[in-house]
């Protein structure tokens, strides 16, 4: 006898990660992926383009898609950071805007708000960082100034950082999106290549090294991959603008590199599944964020060519 029910629903879609700078966009990105696919830190503008992370189960294939930090574009190189988030909210099925609960609702939301209304797609609005407040009540005033700005679909209290909230935000999206076949095979997970990954990895540690203006003024490229069975030998080189932040990068005796590429090759280590040698140099290349040469040269997935 058939079953009356019928095939099971299997849902398809592209969701963005949007938000300002530090509302734990990369977080949730890694949260939701169950892998880390985009590097953290406290800083800032630490996700420069857009990073894919493909989910998939028996009922459903969601491609997140995290962005840029949304903020006000002062250079070529922002500018291009800027385009990126710009590009993303072109095609979609749905909007994540994540909002740090623990500050207070700025002009900066209100740019936030303007993009997620230009995008057209359904939005769920997430309230992150529910861990570190004391009491839920602080939610409240959030609540009823992003309820009276746009309809959301959701309005969902999560900690990315612990998971409150996630199987909420799952069972939302299920709903949300459309029905479909998946788009990608079910063991892709992202569609940044290995050698962005690693300068990324190498990106984080200096950014948890450092402070002030150096993380922001340096870039990462892998010069040299080479890659066996058994071992994968990277040579990369840490651009900054200025000969004193390559000092400080170096440290006294060459300590802060030690740190970094120590830190950095056990991270890829665990990531790729073998044993890593890490070669790093440091390069002084003056405004590089203003060059379009550069930034090409570069390349970081989904910027280059992009008009600033």
């Amino acid at each position: 006898m058939p079953d009356s029910k019928g095939p099971a629903k299997h849902v398809c879609g592209i969701v963005s990660i949007l938000g300002l700078p530090n509302a734990g966009k990369s977080t949730l990105l890694n949260a939701l992926a169950g892998a880390k696919l985009a590097i953290v830190s406290d800083k800032p503008q630490t996700t420069r383009t857009s990073i894919q992370g493909v989910v998939t189960t028996a009922e459903s294939q969601i491609v997140f898609i995290d962005t840029p930090g949304i903020h006000r574009s002062t250079n070529t190189f922002n500018r291009r950071m800027m385009s990126t988030i710009r590009a993303v909210l072109q095609s979609l099925d749905a909007v994540l805007l994540v909002v740090d609960a623990t500050r207070s609702f700025t002009k900066q939301d209100t740019e936030a708000m303007d993009l997620v209304k230009k995008s057209g797609a359904p939005a769920i609005l997430l309230l992150n960082k529910i861990d570190r407040l004391e009491g839920k009540s602080r939610l409240l005033p959030l609540l009823e100034k992003y309820s009276g700005l746009h309809d959301f679909a959701g309005y969902i209290p999560i900690s990315a950082a612990t998971g409150d909230g996630l199987e909420i935000l799952r069972d939302t999206m299920m709903r949300l999106l459309p029905e479909g076949p998946p788009l990608y095979p079910p063991d892709h997970i992202t569609d940044q290549p290995e050698r962005f990954l690693a300068a990324e990895l190498i990106r984080e540690k200096v950014f948890a090294g450092t402070h002030h203006e150096v993380p922001h003024a340096t870039a990462v490229l892998v010069e040299k991959w080479e890659e066996t069975p058994g071992l994968l030998r990277i040579h990369a080189a840490i651009y900054v603008e200025k000969p004193g932040q390559k000092g400080i990068l170096i440290g006294t005796g060459g300590s802060m590199m030690k740190r970094i590429g120590s830190e950095a090759r056990l991270e890829m280590e665990r990531f790729f599944g073998k044993k890593v040698y890490l070669e790093l140099f440091v390069k002084v290349r003056p405004n590089w964020r203003e060059s379009v040469e550069f930034l090409n040269e570069i390349d970081w997935p989904g910027m280059a060519g992009t008009e600033p």
